[in-house]
């Protein structure tokens, strides 16, 4: 075999070595069996450098044929190519690596990279934002095609929380377009609810806890990835909503809350905050490990059961 040949078949090997066995299950059995969710499969990442891009604080996901894409909330993009075989993770080798960059393909200021979520649409990718909310068009590369309308209430940053609870989660039906969300209620309204924002409509739902991920089960069920996670003792829990954007009744539809995975019940759960789906009822989640040397990169592999 050529050397160069060779070498490039080393850096495979090495790259997808990287993928660690990982069990976020706990030790008691009987804490699974209430759930509506099926976990399949978990992988630790400890993925090293490419091109200069570490690839750290993954929080957000996206998937088409055979490629998974990432986002980190460093405005970097991450192709992986994902094989998954017998209902496990069998292999997912690190492809590429771009920083985000505007029109003029500059990479993009300190306080516009601020990427939280990702959604695949029609050969582009689809990116929401927190510092400066918005939702944006992006090419697989990276490079922004143009800016997405997005719902009057999300324009002025002032109505949010604060800079870091804005626009954590998109994704795109063909029925509602783009759907977006902040991970926590704007000001002035009730906490105790979520609210989802196409351009022109709005949709609110039972909170459980902060908004980190948004993936559509079907034309009308959307899944929502919600988290409480603290940083310093490492411990929380993380749900797993399904939410029916045509059943509401006075504004709030109806949700059903599928999984809670509770750290003080065994689970051995991290800061999770990307969603994708992979295949009918299947989906992949991960955690950001806030590039923390205590922390974890983990991607999980589940179906929905219900």
């Amino acid at each position: 075999m050529p050397k160069l040949a060779l070498l490039f078949l080393l850096s495979l090997l090495c790259l997808d070595a990287q993928m660690q066995e990982y069990s976020i299950l706990p030790e008691k059995k009987n804490r699974v069996k209430s759930m509506q969710i099926h976990i399949l499969d978990s992988k630790e990442l400890k993925f090293k450098k490419l091109h200069g891009i570490k690839v750290t604080e993954l929080s957000a996901l996206a998937y088409n044929e055979g490629t998974l894409y990432a986002l980190s909330d460093r405005g970097n993009l991450f192709h992986f190519a994902l094989n998954i075989e017998n209902e496990k993770i069998e292999s997912l080798v690190l492809k590429q690596a771009y920083n985000l960059k505007n029109r003029k393909h500059k990479d993009l200021k300190k306080d516009m990279r601020d990427s939280e979520g990702l959604a695949f649409v029609d050969g582009s990718l689809v990116i929401s934002f927190e510092t400066q909310p918005r939702v944006e068009l992006f090419s697989l590369e990276g490079v922004k095609r143009e800016e997405k309308k997005i719902h009057k209430d999300l324009r002025d940053k002032k109505r949010y929380q604060n800079e870091n609870k804005a626009l954590e989660a998109v994704a795109y039906s063909e029925k509602y377009g783009v759907v977006t969300a902040p991970e926590v209620a704007l000001k002035r309204k009730d906490k105790a609810y979520h609210t989802l924002y196409a351009e022109k409509k709005s949709w609110d739902f039972l909170a459980c806890g902060n908004i980190t991920a948004l993936e559509f089960i079907n034309e009308n069920e959307l899944l929502v990835l919600e988290r409480v996670y603290d940083k310093k003792s490492l411990k929380g829990f993380i749900a797993l909503t399904k939410v029916f954007l045509d059943a509401c009744n006075n504004g709030v539809c109806n949700s059903k809350l599928l999984a809670k995975l509770e750290s003080k019940k065994g689970w051995r759960i991290d800061n999770f905050e990307g969603l994708s789906k992979v295949a009918q009822n299947r989906y992949l989640m991960i955690s950001d490990d806030n590039d923390s040397k205590n922390q974890k990169t983990l991607l999980v592999l589940f179906e929905i059961s219900d």
